[in-house]
C-alpha cells in the first residue's frame, strides 16, 4: 500500500499497521489487502465492483473493517458492498473513506452499501469521512446506504465527516420490520465553499419498530448544507428526528423535516435548531484562558461529538 493510504487509514479507521479480525482495504478502486475469518466471509461481488460480506449467526462481538482510500486526482471510485447479517449476530462494521488530492482533477469515492440485517441481530456501523491535500481538484465523497431490518434487528450508525470534503451527497434509506430499531448519529463539518447534502428516508412497516435520527452540523466560511429527512410510520411505531446546526461566518444550512403518519398509533417527533454560537459560551471559555478562536474550536468539537 502507498504511504498516503496508510496515513489515511490511521485517520479514518484507527489503523496501526494492521487489523484484528476480518478486513478489506480498498485503494484507488482496487483491493489492497483482505482477510476473512471463520464467522465473517468477504468475497468479490460477482456482478459489480465491490464486496459481499457475510456475517454468520455465530459472530458475537466481532469486528470487520472495510475502509476505502483515494490518494490522487483523476480517480472516480464506485463500489457496491452488500452485507448479510445472520440472525442473532452481533457485529461492528468499521467503514470510512479518506480522499487525498494534490492535483488538478477531481478525486471521488462513491460507496453504495446495502445491509440485510437478520432477526434479532445487532449491528454497529462506524464511518469516518475526511479529505486533504493541496491540489485544486475537488475532493468528493458520496455515500449511499440502504438497510433492510428484519424483526427485532438493531442497526446503529455513527457517521462523522471530519473536514476537507469539498462536495458530498449522503443518502440513507431504511425499511423496518416489527420490533426493529434504527439509530443514526450524523456529524458534519463544512468550511470554505464546501457543500453537503443529507437525505434520510425511513419506512417503519412493522409494529413497535423505532427510529432515532440525530444530525449535528457546523457550516463555516461560505459553505452550504442541506438536510432532508422523511420518516413514515405505517403502523404502531415511534420515530424521532433531530437536526441541530451551528453557523459560523457566512455558512448556511437548510433543514426540511418530513413526517408521515399512516396509522393512528404512529408517534412521530421532529426537532430542529439552527443558529450561531452563543456569546456567553465564548465568554465563559475565555475566562478560563482560551482565545476566542480556541473557545470557538472547543465549542464546535464538543457540539459535533454530541
Amino acid at each position: 500500500m502507498e504511504s498516503t493510504t496508510e496515513k489515511l487509514l490511521g485517520l479514518i479507521s484507527d489503523w496501526t499497521g494492521g487489523y484484528a479480525g476480518a478486513f478489506s482495504i480498498r485503494e484507488n478502486g482496487s483491493c489492497a489487502a483482505r482477510r476473512s475469518t471463520p464467522h465473517i466471509q468477504i468475497e468479490d461481488k460477482p456482478d459489480a465492483p465491490g464486496l459481499v460480506i457475510r456475517v454468520s449467526p455465530q459472530a458475537q462481538n466481532e469486528t470487520v473493517y472495510i475502509p476505502a482510500c483515494v490518494t490522487h486526482g483523476g480517480v472516480d471510485d464506485l463500489v457496491y458492498n452488500d452485507f448479510y447479517i445472520g440472525d442473532g449476530a452481533n457485529v461492528t462494521i468499521v467503514a470510512g473513506c479518506g480522499v487525498h488530492n494534490d492535483g488538478e482533477e477531481e478525486a471521488r469515492h462513491n460507496g453504495i452499501h446495502r445491509f440485510f440485517v437478520g432477526k434479532g441481530a445487532r449491528v454497529l456501523y462506524q464511518e469516518k469521512h475526511l479529505a486533504n491535500g493541496k491540489g485544486k481538484g475537488l475532493r468528493r465523497i458520496d455515500p449511499v446506504t440502504d438497510a433492510v431490518l428484519a424483526e427485532g434487528a438493531t442497526l446503529e450508525m455513527d457517521t462523522l465527516q471530519l473536514g476537507g470534503v469539498d462536495r458530498t451527497t449522503r443518502k440513507t434509506t431504511a425499511t423496518l420490520a416489527a420490533g426493529a430499531r434504527l439509530v443514526i448519529h450524523e456529524s458534519i463539518l463544512t468550511e470554505a465553499d464546501q457543500t453537503a447534502v443529507t437525505e434520510f428516508s425511513v419506512d417503519m412497516n412493522g409494529e413497535d419498530s423505532a427510529v432515532d435520527l440525530i444530525s449535528r452540523s457546523v457550516a463555516k466560511g461560505e459553505s452550504r448544507q442541506s438536510y432532508h429527512s422523511c420518516i413514515r410510520g405505517n403502523c404502531r411505531c415511534t420515530g424521532h428526528s433531530e437536526c441541530d446546526a451551528i453557523l459560523v461566518d457566512g455558512g448556511t444550512v437548510s433543514a426540511a423535516p418530513e413526517l408521515y403518519a399512516g396509522h393512528i398509533d404512529a408517534s412521530l417527533i421532529h426537532e430542529a435548531a439552527i443558529g450561531k454560537i452563543a456569546g456567553e459560551q465564548i465568554i465563559k471559555l475565555r475566562t478560563l484562558g482560551l482565545t476566542e478562536e480556541e473557545a470557538e474550536a472547543k465549542i464546535i468539537e464538543g457540539f459535533l461529538k454530541g
